[in-house]
């Protein structure tokens, strides 16, 4: 009796563990998602949801980031909002549902591009603002040029070479974060001359979209109400400056006015060639795209970024703090030329002297 027991219960043993068994083996398919490993093997995937790609510092920024993408063997997908805010938040939408590992955005409205950033955010995918920043604290990064250096930049170079008489002020869009940097850092270098006297804010307008159209007709304005009494265009970007030259040609005083500008485009290093435009300043793209590639990189796959410091600039009444990267930036103009742009093999001597006649131009390097 008590052996046919023992055989029993032996047998319920058994039995019970055949049961048990598969609940202690789960297949990775059954497993919870959130446990399931990350595949080392898995191609990095970028979103970069930019504004525009109409001036031509802009489509250098694009080829040089998918350039970039191919050299580290990552994968982008790449969208233009065509200088509108709604169609940039649609796409970045559509990008989140394209399994991006990262975010990248060079935001049409910096305002309106935070809720952008919390959804990416609320997908656990870090997010970099690209160039312009983004009003978010939610940022794993910010790269850019040195926007406050810029614009100091810009104002000393016009202060030294018009010390005296009637500015005219050519801001970026207000819904950018650089051209209000700009503006900000501008003013500071120009109001111990604007509180002595020496010169006179004449006029001075943000331009929707930084639209050269929209700043020759500010332009025009100006030199109608000032009788052309206008020592210097303060001009933030080149694109714009190109519509203050026009301007100007209609007048015949190209060249006689000082006109700043920022990004070193192919037709204002022609002007400044030319004498037309006064100067303007050079941000190499590429180390700017490729940094924005290797930054998203480590993001995705949780490295740390090494190379970012704190950035700080207001946001209305309070301060914005940003994990940063921010590249060197060069002023160029007729004198230096040859030793900077065309040095580094940005343009060409002869993209650059274009329009100026051969006995004009100074010896090829």
């Amino acid at each position: 009796m008590r052996l046919k027991v023992l055989v029993f219960l032996l047998f319920a043993v058994f039995i019970s563990a055949c049961i048990q068994a598969p609940q202690n083996n789960m297949t990775s398919s059954n497993a919870p998602q959130g446990n399931k490993p990350a595949d080392p093997g898995k191609k990095v995937k970028i979103g970069f949801a930019m504004a525009t790609v109409k001036e031509e510092r802009w489509q250098r920024d694009r080829v040089a980031f998918e350039d970039h993408c191919k050299k580290m063997n990552v994968e982008c997908v790449i969208t233009v909002a065509d200088n509108k805010a709604d169609k940039q938040a649609n796409d970045v939408e559509n990008l989140l549902t394209q399994g991006i590992d990262v975010l990248v955005i060079a935001p049409q409205d910096a305002t309106q591009a935070a809720s952008m950033v919390e959804k990416a955010k609320a997908q656990n995918i870090p997010v970099i603002s690209y160039d312009r920043l983004i009003n978010s604290d939610k940022l794993d990064l910010y790269i850019s040029h040195q926007v406050p250096v810029i614009g100091r930049k810009i104002a000393e170079y016009a202060l030294k070479n018009a010390p005296e008489g009637n500015y005219v002020m050519v801001y970026g869009a207000g819904t950018d974060n650089n051209a209000v940097i700009m503006k900000k850092e501008q003013l500071a270098v120009l109001q111990p001359a604007i509180d002595s006297g020496k010169i006179k804010i004449v006029a001075d307008n943000f331009i929707t979209d930084w639209k050269p159209e929209e700043a020759l007709k500010m332009a025009e304005n100006a030199l109608t109400q000032n009788g052309d009494n206008i020592k210097a265009f303060v001009v933030s970007n080149d694109g714009m400056a190109g519509g203050v030259i026009a301007a100007l040609e209609k007048r015949g005083l190209a060249g006689k006015i000082l006109v700043t500008g920022q990004d070193a485009q192919k037709d204002a290093l022609q002007r400044i060639a030319e004498g037309k435009q006064t100067m303007t300043v050079y941000k190499p793209i590429i180390p700017l795209a490729s940094g924005a590639v290797e930054a998203a990189i480590k993001l995705a796959k949780k490295e740390t970024l090494a190379d970012a410091k704190p950035f700080t600039t207001k946001q209305g009444d309070k301060d914005l703090t940003v994990p940063s990267i921010l590249l060197e930036v060069t002023v160029v103009d007729k004198d230096n030329l040859l030793t900077t742009v065309i040095k580094d093999g940005y343009v060409t001597f002869e993209d650059v002297y274009a329009n100026v006649p051969a006995d004009k131009r100074p010896a090829k390097p």
